[in-house]
């Protein structure tokens, strides 16, 4: 934890040396004119050491604040949000035990009044004139924003230049979104610190907010002058009333998949525009070329046509990455979204280690926020280089794998186009899966599949075919649950594809709502124990397999 005096801080990284916003003037262009009520009470009696007090005495009169740290009820476009606000001229913005308990006052009550929580850090971390006593109340703090997470309400947090040592590590990094001011110094350890320990100067790109939201650590990063829309939106999609459920089937029909029967989990038969499921299959190496289209919709296209309120986050390799989180409103109601973005021949995006484990945060976000995840596969396959097999790809698919299986959340999957490998698989785990009509899933893309079977490229188009991997196969082994259909091309009809997508994905959305938590982990259980089964449960010679078994 860095140590502070009157004026002590870390040093800021090039690009955010530049006057800093005071607690006042933050809170100015957050709330709406004359929306700011202070809930502060004065601090306790002042401290016995005469150079401490005469400290505390010149960061009062420099600030016109009694304490580092500023709380209250604010509105932003009417919304009442409570705000938590750093001063850093006082005394560094640094936590002592005076400050960490008007924090902690402010989150129970943003708890107790079911307020969304606004987080404001800027500090160097634990009040060094008071010590270890100081160094415990970062668990005050903590504990109480977990309670605040708990109860199921929003805590967003924005980190200002600089947030170190006990406060980066605890409540300022917390936020069920992690928003950062620009080329602001975020990190655990004083740069001046590491100089002393180490004897060299710690590399200036280290702790810069960009470089924590290229590896997933931040969701965000908004200049001070945009804050304000950003939070708004954020709230407009997490407040937002889910629609009512659907009318409940009758009590003889179970609302999700039942062991003992071969009905679809939708519930109504698998078809599409054109006909039942019986339908002619497209041709699978047709279909793979297709999905390889430059100009067929992606993730990001799908969230633009679909979306009634969007927020997207910042993902690894930021918006020429392979990834694409979002919070949404889709078809009335709140999701979180994250998805695979396809490159082009030209600029291949890998689907990397660190892309994966921001899809596992994303999911984790999820079942914080009672929201349900919708995840799109379209991926040309998992990094494949000497740096992946270093950063654990392989690890992180299987973590992914396990952490959809168990969310307790309603996961809905939608296969858009290409789903090749593990980095493919590692977002199907759900509770009902969509696909396009010229989706298809493998193990490898069929070039590499002919590579392996004929030692040369050039049975692809035979081995697509061969493999059963459209969607319509995909129905026969237990993945697919509806195939939305493309006329003829998803490419050739980008906005009506997407609309028929979407309305798929909010009829999904909404036959998932009527299940209650333990009926739906019940279900995706039998799910997932059958994928890959050519066989219905009803099929002779074949048990059906119980949710318990």
């Amino acid at each position: 934890m860095a140590a502070h005096g009157d004026d002590a801080g870390a040093t800021p990284p090039p690009l955010a040396r530049r006057a800093a916003l005071t607690a006042h003037q933050l809170i100015g262009l957050l709330v709406d004119p004359g929306g700011f009520q202070r809930w502060d009470e004065p601090p306790g009696p002042p401290p016995a050491d005469p150079d401490y007090r005469a400290s505390l005495d010149r960061a009062r009169a420099r600030t016109g604040l009694d304490e580092a740290v500023l709380t209250g009820l604010g509105l932003i476009d009417g919304r009442p949000v409570a705000l938590i606000a750093s001063e850093f001229g006082f005394l560094g913005g640094s936590i002592g035990v005076a400050t960490a308990e008007r924090i902690t006052r402010a989150v129970e009550r943003a708890t107790a009044e079911r307020l969304p929580l606004l987080a404001l850090p800027v500090s160097g971390g634990t009040r060094m004139q008071e010590g270890t006593a100081a160094f415990l109340c970062m668990l005050r703090i903590t504990a109480a924003v977990q309670a605040h997470r708990a109860a199921g309400l929003p805590y967003l947090t924005y980190l200002r230049n600089p947030t170190m040592g006990g406060v980066f590590a605890s409540w300022g990094t917390l936020g069920q979104l992690v928003l950062a001011e620009p080329g602001a110094r975020l990190g655990f350890l004083g740069p001046r610190v590491y100089e002393e320990l180490r004897g060299v100067e710690l590399p200036p790109d280290v702790q810069r907010a960009e470089t924590l939201a290229e590896q997933g650590l931040v969701d965000a990063v908004v200049a001070p002058q945009e804050l304000r829309e950003l939070v708004r939106r954020t709230l407009a999609v997490l407040c937002t009333p889910p629609p009512p459920a659907p009318d409940a089937p009758p009590a003889d029909t179970p609302p999700m998949d039942n062991p003992a029967t071969d009905t679809p989990p939708t519930g109504t038969p698998l078809t599409d525009a054109t006909g039942p499921a019986s339908a002619e299959q497209p041709d699978a190496w047709d279909s793979v070329r297709r999905t390889r289209r430059p100009d067929r919709p992606g993730t990001r296209e799908l969230l633009r046509h679909t979306a009634e309120e969007l927020v997207l986050l910042d993902a690894p390799g930021g918006r020429g990455g392979a990834l694409v989180r979002a919070l949404a409103v889709l078809a009335g109601r709140p999701v979180l979204v994250v998805g695979q973005q396809r490159g082009t021949p030209e600029h291949e995006r890998p689907f990397t280690a660190a892309d994966l484990r921001a899809v596992r945060r994303t999911a984790h976000l999820a079942e914080q926020l009672g929201l349900p995840l919708v995840t799109v596969v379209d991926t040309a396959g998992a990094e494949l280089s000497a740096e992946a097999e270093r950063d654990g790809i392989a690890v992180e698919i299987a973590h992914c794998l396990t952490t959809l299986l168990a969310l307790r959340t309603p996961v809905l999957a939608v296969l858009l186009g290409q789903g090749s490998g593990g980095g493919a698989l590692a977002l199907l785990p759900a509770d009902r899966v969509l696909a396009a009509g010229h989706a298809w899933l493998a193990p490898l893309p069929p070039e590499g599949a002919s590579a392996i079977v004929h030692q040369d490229g050039g049975h692809a188009a035979e081995l697509a075919r061969a493999q059963g991997i459209g969607a319509r196969h995909l129905t026969e082994v237990g993945l697919v649950d509806e195939v939305v259909p493309e006329l003829p091309d998803a490419a050739d009809e980008p906005e009506a594809f997407c609309a028929r997508l979407g309305q798929a994905v909010g009829a999904a959305l909404g036959a998932l709502a009527t299940a209650s938590e333990a009926e739906r982990l019940a279900a995706r259980a039998v799910r997932h124990r059958r994928l890959g089964d050519l066989h219905r449960p009803s099929d002779p010679g074949v048990a059906p397999v119980s949710a318990t078994d």
